[in-house]
């Protein structure tokens, strides 16, 4: 398995990847709409973008997105996406993604990652088991929709 950081020239790759995601997530399929997000993401350097590969197969991805921390001033990322084909669950390239990650965050002496998913996401067993502590913190969310 190889890991890389995403460029634009890999968004055909990446698209398919991003729509299964969303769709995992129960959001209707949008090839259209994902390649415009990916790409807007992408040349706005507004987010981080890894892939994994398997001989030259893109098989799961994770975007990070950046955070500051006032009270410690320092920089963060959140893994806000995390997805690996169905096909190829199991084999530790959910846990490679976020080591690439984590190790990203370490090379450039940032505070960490904070991850948001739902509470039946049965990946929260492998984000404790990598080290990521449950945020026991009230959270509040204002929606404009």
């Amino acid at each position: 398995m190889t890991i890389i950081k995403a460029h634009i020239e890999y968004l055909d790759q990446l698209t398919p990847l991003f729509d299964g995601y969303r769709v995992f997530y129960e959001q209707p399929s949008d090839l259209k709409a994902a390649k415009h997000f990916l790409f807007e993401r992408l040349k706005n350097k507004d987010s981080l973008i890894y892939i994994a590969y398997i001989e030259n197969k893109a098989i799961g991805f994770t975007q990070l997105y950046p955070l500051f921390s006032s009270v410690s001033m320092e920089a963060m990322y959140l893994l806000n996406d995390l997805f690996v084909d169905e096909n190829y669950r199991g084999k530790g390239i959910g846990e490679a993604l976020i080591n690439k990650a984590k190790n990203f965050c370490k090379e450039n002496q940032l505070k960490g990652l904070a991850i948001q998913t739902t509470p039946d996401n049965p990946a929260q067993h492998l984000y404790q088991r990598l080290g990521f502590k449950k945020d026991t913190d009230l959270h509040f969310f204002w929606s404009n929709k």
